[in-house]
C-alpha cells in the first residue's frame, strides 16, 4: 500500500477533506443550534461568511446537511484506498466486486467537483456569500480525480465506462444483498427528506414559511369571538399588524380555534408604533395604530376576526382603503369612522398595550397559552403540542 504513492497521496487527500468536512459539520451544529456559539474562523465579512451559508436551505441535500455527505464520500474514498488489502480476508471476499478502486475513485471524485461547481454557482449567484471551507473541498475533489486517473482524460473517461460496468456486474452477482441496499438508502433518504428530522431547524423554518406563502387565510372567521369561550385552554396573543410574522401567528390561531374544540383565542394589539404605543421610541412599524384602531372599531360591528384577517392580508394606509374593507364586510361606514376615532376605541387600545407591558411583553407575536408565555412565531406542530399539553381536545 504505502508503495503506491497516488494511493498514499488519494488517502492525504480524502483524510484532509474528511477534517474539512467534520468541522464543516461543528459550523453547522453551531450557526443552527447553538444560540451561544461565536463566529466561526471563516466568516469574515458579509461576502465570506461560513455561518450565514450554513444558514441556507442550500446547506442541505435530501434532509441532510451537506457536510454529512462530505463526511460519507471522503469516508468511501478512504475505504477504496484500502479495499484491496481488506478483500484478501476471508469473510470479506463480497469485496471482490470492487475490481479497480482507482477508477471509481476517479468517478466519485469528478462527480463530486462537478456537484460542487453547481454549489460555487448557487453561493455567487444566488446567497451571495462564499464559504472558503466549502471551495476548499471543491478543490480536494478535484485533485483526488486527477490524482486517480493520472490526469489523464482517456483515463477519466476509461473510468466512467469501468465503475459502470462494474457496479452493473456486481449488483447482477449479488442481486438480492444489491435490491436490499437499494431499498434501505432509498427508504433512509425518504425518511430524511420527508421528515426533516436530521435538520431540525429547516423543519422549523420550512414549516413557518410554508403559512406566509398562503395569501388569504384559509381559516378565516366572522364575528369577535375566535373558538370556544367556554374552553379550558386560553390564548392570549399580543400582536401587531404589519409584523409579517404576525400574519402568520394569525393563520395558525384560526387553524387551531378550527381544529381544536376548547380552545379560546384572544387577540391583544401590541403596535410596533410610538403613535399610540408610549413604550416605542420611535414608529418601528408605521400605521400599526391605525389598523388596531380598525380592528377594534370593527368589533363595534360584531366582527373584530373578519376585519384582522384582512389588516393582516392587506395592510391599508389610509382612511379611504380602510373604508373599503369595512364596506366589504357590511359596516355602517359612519359608525365605524365615528368608533374608529372614539375614546372608547383609544382607551381599549391603551388597555391591550399596558397590559402587554404588565406582562412584560417585548415582542411579536407573543402568545399565553394558560398563561405560559410563548414568545416568536413557532411552527404550527410546536404550537398543537403547547395546546395539547395544556389540554386541548380535537374536534
Amino acid at each position: 500500500m504505502f508503495k503506491d504513492k497516488r494511493n498514499l497521496f488519494i488517502q492525504l487527500l480524502a483524510i484532509l477533506g474528511l477534517i474539512l468536512s467534520v468541522k464543516l459539520a461543528m459550523i453547522y451544529y453551531d450557526a443552527n443550534y447553538n444560540k451561544y456559539a461565536l463566529s466561526s474562523f471563516c466568516t469574515i465579512n458579509e461576502f465570506i461568511d461560513c455561518d450565514g451559508v450554513a444558514k441556507t436551505p442550500y446547506a442541505i441535500f435530501l434532509g441532510i446537511p451537506l457536510a454529512y455527505w462530505g463526511i460519507f464520500l471522503y469516508l468511501t474514498i478512504l475505504f477504496l484506498t484500502f479495499v484491496d488489502t481488506l478483500k484478501k480476508i476471508k469473510f470479506l471476499n463480497i469485496l471482490e466486486v470492487f475490481k479497480e478502486p482507482k477508477a471509481y475513485i476517479t468517478f466519485l471524485g469528478t462527480i463530486s467537483f462537478c456537484i460542487s461547481m453547481i454549489l460555487a454557482g448557487i453561493s455567487l449567484n444566488v446567497i451571495h456569500k462564499l464559504c472558503i471551507l466549502c471551495l476548499a473541498t471543491y478543490f480536494i475533489d478535484l485533485f483526488i480525480a486527477l490524482v486517480a486517473c493520472k490526469g489523464n482524460l482517456k483515463n477519466l473517461a476509461e473510468a466512467f465506462k469501468t465503475t459502470f460496468s462494474d457496479f452493473v456486474a456486481g449488483a447482477k452477482k449479488y442481486t438480492a444483498i444489491f435490491i436490499a441496499l437499494v431499498l434501505l438508502c432509498g427508504s433512509f433518504l425518504a425518511y430524511s427528506e420527508t421528515t426533516l428530522n436530521f435538520v431540525p431547524n429547516y423543519k422549523k423554518i420550512k414549516s413557518i414559511m410554508k403559512y406566509r406563502k398562503i395569501k388569504y387565510n384559509p381559516f378565516r372567521v366572522s364575528g369577535n369571538v375566535l373558538g370556544n369561550p367556554e374552553g379550558n385552554v386560553v390564548v392570549e396573543v399580543y400582536s401587531d399588524y404589519v409584523c409579517p410574522h404576525c400574519y402568520i401567528n394569525n393563520i395558525m390561531m384560526h387553524q387551531a380555534a378550527a381544529e381544536f374544540k376548547n380552545v379560546y383565542i384572544i387577540h391583544r394589539n401590541m403596535p410596533f408604533d410610538s403613535e399610540c404605543n408610549r413604550y416605542m421610541a420611535s414608529s418601528m412599524h408605521p400605521k400599526a395604530c391605525f389598523m388596531s384602531r380598525g380592528a377594534i372599531a370593527a368589533g363595534r360591528q360584531g366582527n373584530y376576526w373578519g376585519m384582522s384577517s384582512l389588516l393582516y392580508e392587506n395592510h391599508p394606509q389610509n382612511m379611504d382603503e380602510m373604508l373599503k374593507y369595512a364596506e366589504q364586510l357590511g359596516f355602517d361606514t359612519d359608525k365605524f369612522i365615528k368608533d374608529f376615532y372614539s375614546d372608547d376605541t383609544k382607551a381599549h387600545l391603551n388597555r391591550d398595550i399596558e397590559r402587554a407591558a404588565e406582562l412584560d411583553v417585548h415582542a411579536t407575536p407573543t402568545m399565553l397559552i394558560n398563561g405560559e408565555k410563548i414568545v416568536g412565531t413557532k411552527p404550527y406542530y410546536e404550537i398543537k403540542e403547547k395546546l395539547i399539553q395544556h389540554g386541548a381536545r380535537k374536534k
